[in-house]
């Protein structure tokens, strides 16, 4: 249990079943000394120890809070906040997406948004419409083919 900026080595040694504490330190010539001491005074300066750790911790933390900048939190960021460029496109995208879903027919529509916005497998719409798995499957299926197709043709 030693750091650079503890001056205190703590260890311990079983002798013959007993166990014995040990405090090593340097003095100010850096000559280094150690003591065996009793077992009251050696968990005090383990306290001592992890109270001046959790101390260096606790200021360690604090100044790193006031060293970070706008670029150091940005780049700390799960998600990067988007530029205005990529918010203006993704909504452009958003609206293209939506009037292209308004523009199916209507048991399309019905079925790309059970499947798509509620989740929906094709058994289920296939159960809540009374039609087959089959239709369902081919009713989202050919919906997201049209979608693509007016998206891409709106692109180009």
């Amino acid at each position: 249990m030693f750091d650079n900026t503890n001056p205190y080595t703590l260890r311990t040694e079983i002798v013959e079943g007993i166990m014995h504490y040990f405090i090593s330190f340097s003095d100010g010539q850096a000559v280094p000394h150690e003591t065996e001491v009793s077992r009251p005074v050696y968990l005090e300066f383990c306290r001592f120890v992890k109270r001046e750790r959790n101390l260096r911790r606790s200021d360690e933390r604090h100044i790193e809070q006031s060293d970070l900048t706008d670029e150091t939190l940005y780049n700390r960021a799960a998600s990067p906040p988007k530029s205005v460029e990529e918010v203006v496109f993704d909504s452009e995208r958003d609206e293209r997406l939506r009037q292209a879903i308004a523009e199916l027919p209507e048991i399309q529509r019905r079925r790309f948004v059970l499947h798509h916005e509620f989740g929906l497998t094709y058994e289920q719409i296939a159960e809540m419409e009374g039609c087959k798995r089959m239709s369902a499957c081919n009713s989202v299926l050919l919906a997201e083919k049209k979608i693509r197709e007016k998206l891409k043709n709106l692109k180009d």
